[in-house]
């Protein structure tokens, strides 16, 4: 059954420190079979994760729009646990093409988008709602004032956005006010450039859900030639390099929650020990 994590809060909502980034298992040429992302969905659900972090757009194929959505789903309803205590956060705005990926942050669109991914997760309020990428074309307040919309009508309970700068935070927090709980952005050891959005988060009350927390490090091991510091503190604490990374990124401020990719049940069950990992000063200062 479920274990318990250490919590941060969304919103209302108190979810564990450490979520799950499910988008590695959709990704064209890199995905594990169904079965292998079911047991690794189930995998995280036991160990205590409550916060899966999914998209429309999560898909091998243009043809195949909410795989991931419906894979997260899939695993939900096969779990023993308590689903109700779990919060599924997806996105709209991002749109696959034959070519490749695209964007539409027009309202309409963004409204067909949300009703879609209520059928794909088969609910009929979407527990967290976040714009995924801004359109250049688009007004941001346009785009941001669908959310509005959205909440307002019940279809969405909380809306977040994601790769947002600081101007774009504050415009969405006056436009959505407490409708607004997060703000998802890239941030890792190798992609520091969102600690003003880390910052206005924190002066916000907002989450901030780094996306690509790990940076890619797990495979290539860049993170080691990079910054030798995270290695060499991992091998002191009998850990992985990975574990680190988490720890020094929820050291960061409290309000990051961050969501880790995974495909295979040991790479969440590695990060969510990230969650009792506790570095010291010391350890921090050298992590910069």
């Amino acid at each position: 059954m479920h274990n318990a994590m250490p919590t941060r809060a969304i919103g209302n909502l108190q979810v564990g420190v450490i979520g799950l980034g499910a988008m590695p298992m959709s990704v064209a040429g890199h995905m594990p079979d169904e079965a292998q992302s079911i047991r690794t969905l189930l995998a995280a659900l036991d160990a205590g994760v409550t916060l899966f972090d999914t998209a429309d757009a999560y898909t091998p194929s243009h043809e195949d729009v909410g795989h991931n959505e419906r894979l997260v789903a899939r695993a939900l309803s096969m779990w023993g646990g308590d689903a109700g205590a779990v919060l599924v956060a997806t996105k709209g705005g991002h749109t696959r093409t034959p070519g490749g990926w695209d964007v539409d942050g027009s309202p309409s669109y963004l409204k067909e988008a949300c009703d879609r991914s209520l059928k794909a997760l088969g609910v009929d309020s979407i527990g967290l709602y976040q714009h995924h990428r801004p359109d250049p074309k688009v007004p941001y307040a346009e785009t941001i004032g669908a959310l509005k919309e959205l909440h307002d009508a019940g279809k969405i309970q909380r809306a977040g956005i994601s790769n947002a700068n600081p101007e774009q935070i504050r415009l969405a927090h006056d436009i959505l006010g407490d409708r607004l709980v997060s703000v998802q952005n890239e941030y890792s050891p190798r992609f520091r450039s969102s600690e003003p959005e880390i910052d206005v988060c924190a002066e916000l009350g907002l989450a901030f859900l780094p996306w690509s927390p790990l940076g890619g490090i797990g495979r290539t091991g860049e993170l080691r030639e990079r910054n030798a510091a995270f290695t060499e503190i991992a091998a002191a604490h009998g850990v992985s390099p990975q574990q680190v990374c988490l720890a020094w990124e929820l050291a960061r401020s409290p309000v990051v929650i961050p969501i880790p990719g995974a495909s295979r049940p040991e790479t969440i069950l590695d990060s969510v020990a990230a969650a009792t990992l506790e570095l010291s000063e010391e350890e921090l200062a050298r992590l910069g």
